[in-house]
């Protein structure tokens, strides 16, 4: 992050969405193993051969082997890319800008002077009221808003945003220097000097 930061700017924080994403690949973590040693207990015991008589004794390492790639390809499929992608989304609040990284692989950036920013608006669902949690809107002034979808203490995130948005120079447009005074401009770039 260092290396993405401007000249004076500063990181205020910086998060990911909010973790209940997570509950149901975490608890398909846990459950997943314990079903697969469920069912491989269940074939060395020999009740597949008793369900499928033309089983014999011989498939029992088959079977086995087959039940538990099924369960490791159930975790990396499900459990485990949703725990990727939570992790790869990341949103950072500057004293300049917002910037929201999204993806490992293939990476999607977006950034969002802070100076640019007409309003902060907090949308929450009854759970993400419940969790405190909530999706948030800068509006730009250009067509469509950028939004950050499941923040984390989302009324609080809001309050940072506006803390730096009141912290800016006034004045600067842009994230460039900003002269005070016209006495400070070389001679030869005065106009009618």
């Amino acid at each position: 992050m260092r290396k993405e930061l401007l000249p004076g700017e500063q990181v205020i924080t910086i998060t990911r969405p909010q973790g209940r994403s997570l509950f149901i690949p975490v608890l398909a973590f846990i459950a997943v193993p314990a079903l697969a040693a469920y069912g491989c207990a269940w074939i060395v015991k020999g009740n597949a051969q008793r369900l499928v008589p033309f089983i014999t004794v011989e498939w029992t390492p088959w079977l086995m082997g087959a039940w538990m790639v099924l369960a490791l390809w159930f975790l990396l499929a499900y459990s485990v890319k949703r725990v990727l992608k939570w992790r790869s989304i990341r949103y950072t609040l500057t004293s300049r800008r917002i910037l929201a990284r999204y993806g490992m692989f293939r990476r999607n950036d977006w950034q969002v002077s802070l100076a640019s920013i007409r309003n902060v608006g907090v949308h929450q669902s009854l759970i993400q009221r419940t969790l405190h949690s909530g999706n948030i809107s800068l509006d730009t002034g250009h067509p469509g808003t950028a939004l950050l979808a499941d923040v984390p203490e989302a009324g609080k995130f809001r309050g940072f945003i506006l803390d730096a948005m009141d912290e800016l120079p006034q004045g600067e447009a842009f994230e460039g220097e900003v002269l005070g005074d016209y006495e400070e401009l070389p001679w030869e770039l005065r106009e009618g000097g």
